[in-house]
């Protein structure tokens, strides 16, 4: 029987590794010690610890993930015009009139041109998102490669241009987070005029958002000549919502092929599509339908689907959506 000496374990090997580091970053920093004076140098390692402290709370990778998040969802998202009535002076004796009847007195084409404002006014408020994000990222970036330099003293003489840096950083931030929320739509004219005896009040109009709508990757499923599709709105709005869901053959080998296509208004946030092709490729989009109030959609959700294999003798022909809808009452695009 033959017997081995044990020789360090890895626990052993991985501290003194460590303690390797630390000997080694406590003589850098002994180094640089060596090169301030002693009030210089505190005033250095106060500096460095509010940099790093700001580095890891104001502005950190966390932080800014999460940010980056948001703006993506709000990118997704619809923006519509919200009525809003002001309240009357105290002892009015006139009820506030409620938005649905707001509407039916506003001019409709001084309302058209209100919605063109409030697009204007979400693309813009949407690209300055996007370039205070940007600024916020390169800061974060400039001043981590500052805390990473060896020489203290470039550090110390340029206190004062981080500091600034620094204001301007967080300035930032408190403007890229009051923007998050949309905000009331600036207007220049009044929209409701008196009629007659009857004193209508003021309205104001805000900038409002709807969550995307985006389709259940896991309940939306293909088979042989029909999709089940599910979908959905992370944040359930009060009353019911109106859908339009689209669908298109990919690559259609005919020009019979071709008119697989169309639009379909749904009133719910499921629907089952028929009389589709075996072994083949669709892709279904879907959205809010049209309102009166919104303003500006950029972005509806995708969904590309393979139907399953058919028999050889093909697909029986069946009906498009629910029992008794013909072909023809689809807008085919």
């Amino acid at each position: 029987m033959s017997f081995r000496v044990p020789g360090p374990g890895l626990g052993k090997m991985k501290l003194d590794s460590a303690q390797s580091s630390l000997d080694q970053e406590e003589a850098e920093e002994a180094e640089d010690r060596q090169l301030l004076e002693p009030a210089a140098w505190r005033a250095y390692m106060e500096r460095r610890t509010a940099l790093r402290e700001f580095l890891t709370s104001d502005l950190s990778p966390h932080l800014l993930r999460r940010h980056h998040g948001r703006m993506e969802l709000l990118q997704k998202c619809s923006f519509h015009i919200e009525i809003l009535p002001k309240h009357l002076a105290l002892g009015d004796q006139n009820p506030l009139v409620l938005p649905s009847t707001m509407l039916q007195l506003i001019d409709p084409w001084k309302f058209q041109r209100m919605k063109k404002v409030g697009t204007a006014q979400t693309k813009i408020q949407l690209l300055l998102l996007g370039d205070l994000l940007e600024q916020l990222d390169r800061g974060r970036a400039e001043l981590g490669a500052l805390l990473e330099s060896p020489d203290p003293r470039p550090f110390l003489a340029g206190w004062g241009l981080v500091a600034r840096r620094l204001a301007e950083l967080s300035a930032v931030m408190d403007s890229f987070l009051a923007m998050m929320v949309p905000g009331r739509l600036h207007m220049k004219h009044r929209l409701v005029s008196d009629i007659g005896a009857t004193k209508i009040p003021h309205i104001r109009l805000m900038l409002s958002t709807k969550m995307p709508v985006m389709f259940d990757r896991k309940g939306s499923v293909a088979h042989q000549d029909w999709a089940s599709l599910r979908w959905f709105v992370t944040i359930q709005p009060a009353a019911p919502e109106q859908f339009e869901l689209r669908f298109k053959l990919l690559d259609p080998r005919t020009q019979q092929e071709s008119a697989q296509c169309g639009t379909i208004p749904v009133a719910a946030c499921a629907f089952d599509i028929h009389n589709l092709l075996p072994n083949r490729s669709y892709r279904f989009t879907v959205k809010r339908a049209e309102s009166y109030t919104l303003v500006y959609e950029p972005w509806r959700d995708s969904l590309t689907l393979q139907t399953r294999p058919g028999p050889p003798e093909g697909p029986s022909p069946s009906r498009l959506g629910k029992p008794g809808l013909p072909l023809t009452t689809l807008s085919e695009r």
